[in-house]
């Protein structure tokens, strides 16, 4: 009998505060499930999982009209110090299946028993991601047959999974019931099984089948990017990040851009055919590459989530893009997708499913999608904008009451493609970069090497390496910088007076150079790299300006950028190039891969795809295409940072220089001339 003389006895449970009466005698993990508490539990409560464990909270808790003794939990027992001998128990754990209630008592869930873990992002600003994937594992005991009560091994599974799970209208593909019966046997009754479950569809699946215990379950979370392809390896019981891998797209070779690649397709009759199968073999290299980092078996890979622009959405689906081509730019379908991943020709378990994000527009896709689940526009107070930076620009504005989203054509400038010096973020690329305004003398640091170029040791760590070019985000500070130190002005053109300030500056041919660093390779900004990044910023700041024109804006309150470029990219140095419109510097924020980030929401969180299926359906989509006002925005913006717009929140912590007018190389017979004027604004 409990205190007092009665036959039940009260629990509460922390953190939810949580609490019931129960008959003494009755498990802790039992008394939870009945109250609804966040405990994890695979086994069932067989204490093989392990993942049940509680802490007893001792003492008088005034709170909750409870004095806690240690004797009010029934004794450790003999499953529980087997267990601990195996695989190892804290000193104030219990097992909460093996744990009887004895009297009134107060039992904390830490964060790793609870089956809803906040998986903990590094960035503060966005929110966690409650752990409920949509494929889970159940390990179950059915009952061996019976001449008596005869039924089918498959119905009787069927049975276990409602009474001990209480999961029902369960269905199973046909590769299942071949692999039952062995399985069954060769667990002795005893099997895990993966079930793949939706609340909106209100039906399960099971999609793997193991004898005995199983308790490893992962799951890709993948951005198919134009130019590179990101994976992260995700442990779904636990939502950690096991590991990450990404490769160049071996679509490239069709085109850099995705407009070559749709023409490749116009021209090649089966071309489509060619880039799917190899972006999906690239998708099983990733695959290989992270469960091999992982030490992870690929048949323990129970699901992928896909995110990519629509001309990859669409060759990865098997879709030919050539409706991408040109107006009205339709998508075969632009509706969630959930498929079996053997249709993808994955090579992972082989009830493995694919979930691909919806798209948003003929050119913003489930790259976007997954952005805006990650950065989540549309429940911010403040109009946000957000901004996936790469061959082509994505961009969504807006808030809680509405949002907006467009896309523009970059190019691959900012990725380092049609840049003389340029090439992708490797060891020894260029990654910063400053310009001394008066001496025009370079400063900068390459990828592998922390160290700046005028430091002590700086050529002796860089001497496996070399200095082999300018990556993305160091393009982006270059033309800043020959902007900020009046190398070239405001329009982009280089002042040739520059050459007898500095032998940085060279004549080549009609136009001038700016040398980083000699030798082999001369690495030098040259006025074609100047005008490749001025037609990209461009042609994304004309877009944003779109997007605020519809929504009567005259300013944004905060900025994300998004995209592997974006991540990386100095948001000062973006402003000052023009690349983003003007805003509070402590507002403008990098948000790293967020389109791959919103692929992880998508895999870890069931109500993630709930939400992003229905906030689809409302963003109004922007062509740009077909707006009178695109070009008009278009030539303001080539200017560095704007021809018209005023930028006080950047002049309030940057020198912006005085505009001056320089006349072309030849013009006048001479080296060039400048006129200066104030700038405005």
């Amino acid at each position: 009998m409990a205190d007092g003389g009665r036959s039940d006895a009260l629990i509460v449970f922390t953190p939810s505060g949580k609490r019931g009466r129960f008959p003494i005698g009755t498990p802790v993990l039992q008394a939870a499930r009945a109250l609804g508490v966040d405990i994890d539990s695979v086994c069932g409560g067989r204490a093989i999982c392990g993942r049940c464990q509680v802490t007893p909270s001792i003492g008088d808790f005034a709170k909750h009209g409870i004095t806690s003794k240690p004797e009010n939990l029934g004794p450790v027992t003999s499953v529980e110090i087997r267990y601990n001998e195996k695989r190892g128990l804290k000193a104030d754990r219990r097992l909460s299946c093996q744990t009887l209630m004895q009297g009134d008592c107060v039992v904390d869930v830490p964060p790793e028993s609870q089956v809803h873990k906040q998986v903990v992002r590094k960035r503060a600003e966005v929110r966690d991601i409650k752990l409920d994937p949509v494929t889970k594992l159940y390990y179950i005991v059915v009952d061996e047959p019976d001449m008596h009560h005869p039924s089918s091994d498959l119905e009787r599974v069927y049975n276990a999974l409602s009474a001990q799970w209480g999961i029902d209208q369960v269905t199973c593909d046909l590769a299942i019931m071949q692999a039952l019966q062995s399985a069954l046997r060769k667990g002795e009754w005893r099997i895990t099984l993966a079930v793949h479950s939706r609340m909106a569809s209100k039906t399960a699946r099971i999609t793997a089948i193991w004898p005995g215990f199983h308790d490893r379950a992962y799951g890709m979370a993948v951005d198919v990017g134009s130019t590179t392809i990101a994976a992260h390896l995700c442990d779904l019981s636990t939502g950690e990040i096991k590991s990450s891998a990404g490769l160049m797209n071996p679509q490239i070779r069709f085109g850099e851009d995705l407009m070559s690649r749709v023409s490749y397709v116009m021209m090649n009759p089966g071309g489509d055919k060619e880039m799917t199968a190899v972006v999906r073999e690239a998708l099983n290299e990733l695959a290989r590459q992270v469960a091999g980092e992982a030490d992870v078996d690929l048949a323990d890979i129970l699901e992928v989530v896909l995110v990519g622009n629509p001309v990859m959405h669409h060759l990865m689906l098997g879709i030919d893009p050539t409706e991408l081509g040109g107006a009205p730019f339709a998508l075969a379908t632009g509706l969630p997708v959930t498929r079996p991943a053997r249709e993808f020709d994955l090579e992972l378990n082989n009830g493995a499913y694919v979930y691909v994000l919806p798209c948003i527009a003929g050119h913003v896709g489930a790259d976007t999608a997954g952005v805006v689940l990650s950065e989540s526009p549309h429940l911010s107070e403040r109009m946000m904008l957000v901004v996936d930076v790469g061959t082509n620009a994505e961009i969504v504005l807006g808030n809680k009451d509405r949002v907006l989203a467009c896309s523009s054509p970059t190019g691959p400038a900012f990725e380092g493609a049609q840049i003389s010096c340029g090439q992708r973020a490797a060891p020894g690329a260029i990654e910063r970069l400053r310009i001394d305004p008066e001496t025009l003398e370079p400063r900068f640091k390459v990828i592998g090497c922390e160290l700046w170029s005028d430091e002590p040791g700086f050529e002796d760590e860089i001497a496996s390496t070399g200095v082999t070019g300018v990556c993305g985000s160091a393009i982006i500070e270059a033309v800043a910088e020959l902007y900020l130190s009046g190398v070239i002005n405001q329009d982009g053109l280089f002042d040739g007076a520059m050459a007898a300030k500095s032998p940085r500056v060279i004549q080549t041919g009609r136009t001038f150079s700016y040398v980083i660093r000699e030798g082999e390779p001369l690495i030098s900004i040259t006025q074609n790299d100047v005008r490749a990044i001025q037609l990209a910023k461009a042609a994304l700041y004309a877009g944003v300006q779109l997007l605020m024109d519809k929504l009567e804006l005259e300013k944004v309150d905060t900025i994300r950028l998004a995209g592997a470029f974006g991540s990386h990219i100095d948001v000062k140095y973006a402003m000052i190039l023009g690349l983003i419109p003007d805003c509070d510097l402590a507002h403008v924020h990098s948000a790293g891969n967020a389109a791959g980030t919103g692929a992880r929401i998508a895999l870890l969180n069931t109500e993630g795809r709930d939400e992003i299926e229905e906030v689809v359906r409302r963003i109004e989509k922007i062509e740009t295409a077909v707006e009178p006002m695109f070009q008009q925005h278009f030539i303001e913006a080539m200017a560095m940072p704007h021809k018209t717009a005023p930028f006080p929140n950047l002049a309030s912590v940057v020198n912006l220089p005085q505009i001056k007018e320089i006349t072309p190389v030849g013009a006048d017979g001479g080296e060039g001339r400048e006129r200066r004027r104030r700038r405005r604004g």
